[in-house]
């Protein structure tokens, strides 16, 4: 399902952030663009499941520019919520063995294989990106139009 939004006034940005020099239109647009994606963050870590600190907690901005185009990312898991993508997408049912030992110490039992029934998803970052765009872009606009007027300051414009 593909989401459309109209956004007026790109034209005239670009003439504007033409006047900057390259590396504070780079930092311009790149929290610009960081404002927006931190509309998801929030609306994400307020998803995540109740008992998942480390989750929520490991919900991060990754920004990026290459070649005049900036990028951000959001990413979720890692380290020690190296299951976050096991929440969003949920678990089929599988079968656990030990991998250096012959068995396992699983509710005070000694098993060789424990059948584990799978877990069901609980998206968070799916739902996240649902409907904010439009939010994401007011955020993004507001940051934009904020930090402008300052850098042409800086310059002498």
């Amino acid at each position: 399902m593909a989401t459309e939004v109209k956004i007026d006034g790109l034209v005239d940005l670009h003439k504007l952030l033409q006047e900057l020099p390259a590396k504070i239109e780079g930092n311009v647009l790149r929290g610009g663009v960081r404002a927006g994606t931190k509309v998801f963050l929030d609306r994400a870590k307020s998803l995540v499941p109740v008992n998942s600190g480390k989750l929520r907690d490991s919900i991060k901005i990754r920004t990026r520019s290459r070649k005049g185009v900036v990028s951000a990312s959001l990413v979720a898991g890692g380290g020690k919520a190296f299951y976050g993508h096991m929440v969003e997408f949920g678990t089929a049912q599988h079968f656990i063995k030990p991998k250096n030992r012959k068995s396992l110490f699983f509710a005070g039992l000694l098993r060789e294989v424990v059948d584990h029934p799978g877990a069901q998803s609980k998206p968070f970052m799916r739902p996240a990106f649902d409907g904010g765009s439009t939010e994401a872009v007011n955020a993004m606009a507001e940051y934009i139009r904020q930090r402008l007027p300052k850098e042409f300051k800086k310059i002498g414009k």
